[in-house]
């Protein structure tokens, strides 16, 4: 037991000192708690915010939700800490400080630009809403960032119309009650005051005919279709393909963003966006394209290649812990291996060694009665065998061990009767 422990205890030691010093190299656990800004109450962000909330509280992540005025605030927010994940509009990224650490994880789904008229409003295009009162979204939100530049293209600004701060469902019930000619908002489909909107009989709904323009000028922005009879097919709503242009929602988040957190993420937004939508082919998003910030690269990583064997099969803190401690594997399985190999026939040699030392000493002894003649000599070596048979009567060693003990023990007896032979033979 004492030699095993000496062999297999040095052994089972530097295999601790091993992982004690890979260990240092392993990422830390992901944290159980992440803030995600999302946007107004009655707005798409929040009601998908509540979906991967949903989400990863299944997995044991608890997420905080900020309600903001929208994406231009979103971005505030990342660059200040204050945040750890948002959704920002596409368009907006321009807004953000030079230095500011946000990486990109996917774009989600298209977010149209939505310009909703008076049932009697004449406009045809957006350099038609000179002159009228238009509401472009509050302060800190994508859409009042989008309409500003997009209304500039076409002439109309603060001093060629009237620019009122507010949107939302607001907007829409100025709108509907013709105390203003136009409103903008920047959402998907899915929003409740869009769909408000689409069916209500005061509004109506501008397309844009000269979308691939817009894209063209505005590499963000992409052409979409709003197909024929898609709200409503009963009431035919709307009434003829309307062609609109659209960015792209996209989420972002904090580039020191622990890497768990970002699959978990990409795993909520996958299972929220990757149905066909109104305006979205199945399996279109979530995408690394239309992303304006720098694409996280776990985050392409995923885009590309899905979750990993173990994050399919594995609940999150099993694949998680496993994914961490890989580190420690290479270096364990290359120390373990040959580790392995080499202490089974240690152990076997330190054991024989107690044994087969003696031979050195029997050989000696058989060597001397053959060359010796005088019988004081035998004596000799019958008291050396006499002492050698005594501590060898005291060595102890395995039973799996014992068979060797004993053809040492036997190889003594032989050496004694050859010693009794010779004295047999002079006599």
């Amino acid at each position: 037991m004492k030699e095993a422990l000496h062999i297999w205890g040095g052994g089972i030691l530097l295999l601790i000192i091993a992982l004690v010093l890979t260990y240092q190299f392993v990422e830390p656990a992901p944290p159980n708690h992440l803030t995600l800004s999302t946007g107004g109450p009655s707005g798409a962000y929040h009601a998908f915010g509540q979906r991967y909330k949903a989400a990863l509280a299944k997995q044991g992540v608890e997420v905080q939700l900020l309600q903001s005025k929208g994406s231009v605030e979103n971005i505030e927010r990342l660059e200040s800490g204050k945040a750890d994940v948002a959704f920002v509009q596409g368009g907006t990224a321009k807004t953000t400080q030079p230095d500011a650490e946000i990486s990109g994880l996917a774009s989600l789904y298209f977010e149209p630009f939505w310009v909703f008229l008076g049932a009697n409003n004449p406009a045809e295009h957006l350099n038609d809403l000179k002159d009228q009162k238009i509401a472009i979204g509050g302060e800190g939100s994508g859409t009042r960032a989008l309409a500003l530049s997009l209304l500039s293209d076409n002439g109309v600004t603060a001093e060629t119309a009237t620019l009122l701060p507010f949107g939302g469902p607001e907007a829409a019930e100025a709108l509907k009650a013709g105390t203003i000619d136009a409103a903008v908002f920047v959402t998907s489909p899915t929003s409740k005051t869009i769909k408000d909107l689409l069916t209500a009989k005061a509004v109506k709904l501008l397309p844009f005919e000269r979308a691939e323009a817009y894209t063209r000028r505005h590499p963000f922005l992409s052409k979409v279709v709003l197909p024929h009879g898609v709200i409503d097919m009963a009431a035919n709503l709307p009434a003829t393909d309307i062609p609109l242009i659209a960015p792209a929602a996209t989420l972002a988040a904090k580039t020191d963003l622990h890497p768990a957190l970002t699959v978990l993420l990409l795993r909520a937004a996958t299972e929220a966006h990757r149905p066909q939508g109104l305006l979205e082919e199945a399996g279109q998003f979530p995408s690394g394209r239309y992303v304006e910030f720098p694409l996280s690269s776990d985050a392409r990583h995923f885009l590309e290649n899905g979750p990993s064997f173990l994050e399919r099969y594995l609940p999150f803190w099993a694949a998680n812990l496993i994914d961490r401690l890989k580190i420690m594997l290479l270096p364990l399985l290359t120390l373990a291996i040959p580790l392995f190999k080499i202490l089974p026939p240690a152990y076997r040699w330190r054991i024989r060694s107690r044994i087969y030392r003696w031979y050195k000493d029997l050989r000696e002894i058989e060597e001397g009665i053959a060359t010796s003649k005088a019988d004081d000599c035998m004596k000799e070596f019958e008291d050396r065998l006499d002492a050698m048979e005594a501590e060898v009567r005291e060595i102890k060693v395995p039973l799996s061990y014992a068979d060797n003990l004993y053809s040492l023990r036997l190889h003594i007896d032989l050496i004694r009767r050859t010693i009794s032979e010779r004295s047999s033979f002079k006599e």
